[in-house]
Formats: C-alpha cells, sequence, structure tokens
C-alpha cells in the first residue's frame, strides 16, 4: 500500500531511520528515545491535498522526513540528547543538533531503573527498618519527573521517589492508601543524592525526624480498594446492555483513511500527542489541516516542599502516545470496532508494535432534531449518531480518555474524561484539621488540590488556508438613546472584533465572548457573512499558580483560555519541544514576545493560522473520588456557523421503530404507550 504523507512511520521506516543514524555517533551507543514522522512542510502539503481533493494525482510526493532523539554518555558520563532530521528518501541526516541541557522524555523502563537504585540504596533501607513496617507489607517507590522549582541544577535529570505501603500480597492493591513520609531524590546517573522525611502536618518542613508508621491508620480493604478482587461483591441489579449493529458500521476506512456520512479525514498517530487528525474535510470541504491535543499541565497545589515539584506535563515529559492503552472489546469501546495500531521504537532503534491504541467506533447521541407539528400533533425525531475516535492513556496514577466525537450536524467535539487514583500524601491530622490545599480522603492520607489544564491545537482550514480568528459578544443596546430604537428596553446586539496579531485572549460569559474561526473571503451567500466554525469552550479556570513561579514561567499558555498564532512549521507544543525540567521561556508567549521583538510582521487576519484553547479542571478532591475516581467530563466544541445554507442535518434520515427496534418493558402493565415515532411518513 503506498504510503500518504500524514501517515506515520512503517516498522520498516523505523529500523532504516536507527540504521541512517547509528554511525553519526561513532563507538558510544546511542539511545533511540524518539524515531517519528516529521511532518511534510505544510507548503508542500497544501498543492497535494488540493491534487488529492479534485482526484488528481498529485505530480510529486513530499519528502518522507524522520525527527530522532537520540542519548548517548558524554566524555564526563552525563547523558547527552541529540535531535537529528532525517530525509529517509535520500538515507542521509538533514540536521543534528546537540540540545545542551535539555532533557528528553521520561519512560516507564527507567522509572523501574529508579525504583530499583532507589530501594537498593543503604540510607533508603535504614529509613524504612525505622518505620517498623506490618509483617508482610511492601514498600513501594513511585518516581517522578522533577519539577523546576529553583533549588536544583535542571541541565540534569533528577526524579523524586514519593514512598508508599502496600499492605496486602495482591499486586493489585491500592498503595496511594498509605502515603510514607520518606522521599528520595535520585540523579540520572541513578544515584540516590538526597533522603528525609516530608512533613505531615501543614506547620513542618522537610525534616530527618524517624517515626514509626503509625498503625492506627490501617483501615477496611472496603473502604480503600478499587479492585474486584479485593472488594465486597459488586451489585447484581445492572442487566446486560450490548450494542449491536447488525448490519456493520456505516463508516468506511483504508489505512488510515476514513469516511463516515460526510466526513473523511486521516488518523495519526505519535509518541507524544498519541491520536492526530489531519486534513478533516465535510462534504468535500476543507475544514481542519490538523487537529490534536498539544499539551497537559498537571500542577499541584500543596504548597510546602518538595510538593512543587509536583507538577507534571503528561505530554512532554510523558508522552501521550507512549503510554496509551492497548484498548479492549467490549470494555474500553462498545459496538463494531475498528482498532488503529501505532509504532514506537526500542532503545535499540527497533520498531516496538502498539496494539489497538485507537478505537474508532458509532454511538447513538440522543435527540438530533424534534419537531412536533401541534395542529396535528405529528412528529418528526432524527436520533444523532457520532463517530468516536478514542484513546485513554495512563500516567502513574491517572487515566485520561481523549476522544473526537464527528457529528451528523457538522460539528466536531473533543471530549476528555479524568479517571483513575488520587496521588496521595501522608498527613498526621485529626477530623478536627483543616487544611487549605487538601481533603483527607483516608486515615492519615491527604490528597492534595491540583489542576488538569489542557491545550487543544486547532489548525483551521475553512474553506481554505487563509482565515481569520473573530471575538463577538453580545451586548444590551441602549435606552433612552436617540440613535438607537429601543423604547422598551429589551434589545441587545451582537459586536465583532477581527483579531490583528498574535496573542492570548479570555473568555467573558457575562458577555458571550465567543470565538469565531472564520474565511473573510468566503461569503455566505444568504446571511452575508463570512463562512466559519466556532469555538464551544470549556469554560474552566486558569493557572492559580503566581506568575513569577516557575509552574507559569513553563505553563506560558496557561495564563489565558485562547490563543492565535500565525502557523509556523514545527510549532506544536504550547510550552515547547522539551518540558522536561524547563525552567521557562520556550512557551507560546514567549515565541510571540520574540517575533514582536525581531520586527517579524505578526497578522493573524486572513492568513494561515492556529488557535489553542487552554481548558481543564480545578480539581479539589471530594472523598467520592475515592479510592478511584468516577471519571470527570470536559467537553470542547467545533460548530459551524454561517458555513452552510442550512441544517446540514436535515437530509439525515428520520428514527423509526422498524429501523430502532426497541423493546416495550414487559413489565409495564398500564396503558398503551402509543405507536412508533413518525408513523405518519
Amino acid at each position: 500500500m503506498v504510503l500518504h504523507p500524514f501517515d506515520p512511520l512503517t516498522p520498516g521506516e523505523i529500523s532504516k531511520a536507527s540504521r541512517i543514524v547509528r554511525p553519526h555517533f561513532g563507538d558510544r551507543n546511542p539511545n533511540f528515545r524518539v524515531i517519528t514522522l516529521l511532518e511534510p512542510h505544510k507548503k508542500e502539503m497544501i498543492p497535494y491535498l488540493e491534487k488529492e481533493h479534485r482526484k488528481q494525482t498529485p505530480e510529486k510526493l513530499p519528502t518522507r522526513n524522520a525527527r530522532v532523539e537520540v542519548v548517548v554518555k558524554g566524555h564526563n558520563g552525563q547523558n547527552e540528547l541529540f535531535e537529528l532530521v532525517l530525509d529517509l528518501d535520500a538515507e542521509k541526516v538533514v540536521s543534528k543538533k546537540h540540545q545542551r541541557g535539555k532533557h528528553s522524555y521520561i519512560d516507564a523502563d527507567y522509572m523501574k531503573l529508579v525504583e530499583q537504585a532507589c530501594l537498593a540504596n543503604e540510607q533508603v533501607q535504614t529509613e524504612i527498618q525505622t518505620l517498623d513496617l506490618p509483617a508482610g507489607s511492601t514498600v513501594v517507590v513511585e518516581p517522578w519527573a522533577y519539577a523546576t522549582d529553583g533549588m536544583n541544577d535542571m541541565t540534569s535529570r533528577i526524579s523524586m521517589c514519593w514512598f508508599y505501603l502496600r499492605l496486602l500480597e495482591n499486586p493489585d492493591a491500592n498503595y496511594y492508601a498509605y502515603p510514607l513520609d520518606i522521599c528520595a531524590e535520585v540523579s540520572e546517573v541513578l544515584e540516590v543524592i538526597k533522603v528525609y522525611r516530608l512533613p505531615t502536618k501543614p506547620d513542618q518542613r522537610i525534616n530527618s525526624e524517624t517515626k514509626k508508621f503509625d498503625r492506627d491508620r490501617i483501615h477496611s480493604t472496603a473502604a480503600s480498594e478499587y479492585h474486584p478482587d479485593l472488594r465486597p461483591s459488586p451489585r447484581t441489579t445492572t442487566k446486560p446492555y450490548q450494542v449491536i449493529q447488525p448490519e456493520g458500521p456505516s463508516f468506511r476506512i483504508h489505512g488510515n483513511f476514513v469516511e463516515w456520512e460526510k466526513w473523511s479525514f486521516r488518523v495519526g498517530f505519535n509518541y507524544r500527542e498519541g491520536m492526530t487528525l489531519h486534513d478533516v474535510l465535510y462534504d468535500g470541504r476543507s475544514v481542519f489541516y490538523r487537529l490534536a491535543l498539544a499539551e497537559m499541565f498537571v500542577p499541584y497545589g500543596d504548597p510546602r516542599a518538595p510538593y512543587p515539584r509536583k507538577a507534571a506535563f503528561d505530554l512532554g515529559n510523558d508522552g501521550a502516545g507512549i503510554n496509551a492503552n492497548n484498548l479492549q472489546l467490549g470494555c474500553d469501546c462498545l459496538g463494531t470496532i475498528k482498532y488503529f495500531d501505532a509504532y514506537h521504537n526500542t532503545p535499540a532503534g527497533e520498531p516496538l508494535k502498539m496494539p489497538n491504541v485507537v478505537c474508532c467506533h458509532e454511538q447513538d447521541d440522543g435527540i438530533l432534531w424534534k419537531h412536533t407539528n401541534f395542529r396535528t400533533q405529528n412528529p418528526v425525531v432524527t436520533r444523532s449518531r457520532i463517530l468516536v475516535l478514542q484513546m485513554i492513556i495512563t500516567v502513574s496514577n491517572y487515566e485520561y480518555i481523549f476522544a473526537f466525537h464527528f457529528s451528523q450536524d457538522a460539528s466536531i467535539n473533543f471530549e476528555v474524561r479524568a479517571t483513575g487514583i488520587l496521588s496521595t500524601v501522608p498527613a498526621d491530622l485529626s477530623v478536627k484539621d483543616k487544611v487549605p490545599y487538601g481533603t483527607v480522603v483516608a486515615p492519615g492520607v491527604l490528597a492534595p488540590y491540583h489542576q488538569h489544564l489542557f491545550s487543544l491545537r486547532i489548525d483551521p482550514a475553512i474553506d481554505g488556508h487563509a482565515n481569520s480568528l473573530v471575538i463577538e459578544e453580545s451586548k444590551a443596546m441602549p435606552i433612552n438613546d436617540p440613535s438607537v430604537h429601543n423604547p422598551f428596553g429589551i434589545g441587545y446586539m451582537a459586536e465583532s472584533q477581527t483579531i490583528e496579531e498574535e496573542g492570548g485572549f479570555d473568555l467573558d460569559i457575562n458577555k458571550n465572548r465567543t470565538f469565531k474561526i472564520v474565511n473573510e473571503n468566503k461569503i455566505n451567500p444568504i446571511t452575508g457573512t463570512p463562512v466559519g466554525f466556532k469555538l464551544m469552550p470549556h469554560y474552566s479556570q486558569m493557572l492559580l499558580a503566581h506568575p513569577n513561579s516557575y509552574h507559569a514561567k513553563r505553563s506560558e499558555f496557561a495564563a489565558h483560555a485562547v490563543w492565535v498564532t500565525r502557523y509556523q512549521d514545527g510549532e506544536h507544543f504550547p510550552s515547547g519541544k522539551y518540558t522536561m525540567q524547563s525552567a521557562g521561556g520556550d512557551g507560546i508567549a514567549s515565541v510571540i514576545a520574540r517575533r514582536r521583538e525581531s520586527g517579524v510582521i505578526q497578522s493573524v487576519r486572513d492568513q494561515d493560522i492556529v488557535v489553542w484553547h487552554t481548558f481543564g479542571s480545578t480539581h479539589n478532591p471530594r472523598i467520592e473520588d475515592w479510592p478511584v475516581m468516577p471519571s470527570e467530563k470536559l467537553m470542547v466544541g467545533l460548530k459551524p456557523v454561517n458555513f452552510f445554507s442550512g441544517n446540514p442535518s436535515l437530509d439525515v434520515a428520520v428514527s423509526t421503530q422498524a429501523k430502532n427496534k426497541s423493546v416495550l418493558h414487559t413489565e409495564d402493565h398500564g396503558e398503551d404507550v402509543g405507536s412508533c415515532c413518525n408513523s405518519k411518513l
């Protein structure tokens, strides 16, 4: 099968890339961190896609490039990170750069080595012995990437080791129910450099006081276990619910190309963003060039050292693609499922298959539209069907479910669900004690407040690649103004402002502030306004950390809900390419500022633009989030606004009992519930 320029690297290409790179490091053994597709320059892809849309054969394929990250040992024994760009067609290295002071993502294999090194350390074992732990219990170490706090040199990677206790022999026991007050720091060369005791009260600080484990903290498994093997029998009241599609699904898939209803697009996947969507069309009209989650920042609000080091970039530090789940039939997705596999690479540079990382399936989504003629009492009901593309990632204690929903009314929704287990810290507190930055969820267990802040990158192509961002606000019309006719004081109007330069903007629910991406060169023949799509934001609190904090310096995107920038190849990450222990200054605000200082024209009106939406959750844990958190749902929408000449879902077939085959509840002995819907049609 001929590869499309947006298709991820094949196993053969991954092997070829490592073969090309290896000679460039001589006898130094390269650790291949990343071998991934470097997407073609947009200026090459636009004419290619235009011909493809017209069913014409493109004259030339864009060059097939790969981006590679390699770590090698330096002369001083420290790790050195190199970034290379390869021309796979010509089988040569195009560029090679030593990323001094930068770090690649952190992976599960390295974390296991950190855990082993920590537990093998004599000082750590001495501290564990002082705890006098219950017989048969197991100490569990959970390494985290060290979030910059200004206390250490970040040019060398440091891991924080948080200690927990698993009381039961079952490996699935919830060790977060028993956080210990030991903490250790481990260097990049797997040496324990510090061991100390954590504060367990609001007025405490890091200390060296030895204390025994408080056995009064031990509580019933029913209160803190989630795994069915460790819990009482589950409820039996829920009867089977099966999704059956007797004629099969409505989507068609060829390789990574998906067609459903009037939608078409290509599915991509990479180690960092995970699922990406490319060349999104509706009924043959271009809508978006690329859609992807660009970053996620999770800062914790416990102000006591060393807890400010708990601030994770779950994409930049860990990688959504690397941590993607192998999705399972009947569990993560229901119905008739198409799975997409992906390939990462081993440290040796060989392909590593990641099966079932994206599932594609259809869902019923309630009523799409309905009207009953009150004179005739004849209803017309059309149910909504959506196409779902979903991936799930596990990053230590949390799970995140990411899904794009394609609707028949030409809207797209991006859904995030957060679940998993709260990250906990030890606490010597009574029920009467109040902590302003956390919730006690079990005896001696504090779940600190924290935020989940996401950045959705929207690369629009609304009927073409010259687009503008418009801010629309609804305002009351003045009263008693002779220039305005509003004698009853009930009139309101919408005012619009087209953004001229790159920058960040905030939401304002009191003004119904709306952000529209429009094509000013394409005017709707009925409304007389530019065609467009509008952002349906998820209203969220922005970053709570102080603007001078490292949290804020490192996550510049979290300062505003909406950003617009001029498109530049390679600008995919709003906190910079390398977030691991970054000090800041590489994010979206800094990039905009540097361009302004250089005198580059910053116009984003009628240009190739990118819109970024910051949204998330300020999660102040509840006891109901324990021991495992019910999923919290966040939704962002992209909805056509004056893009069509009417309701684009008007031609969706109405719902009928003949097709849907719903069943009347047999225990209902009441009156007849009526005939099937749309019976007059």
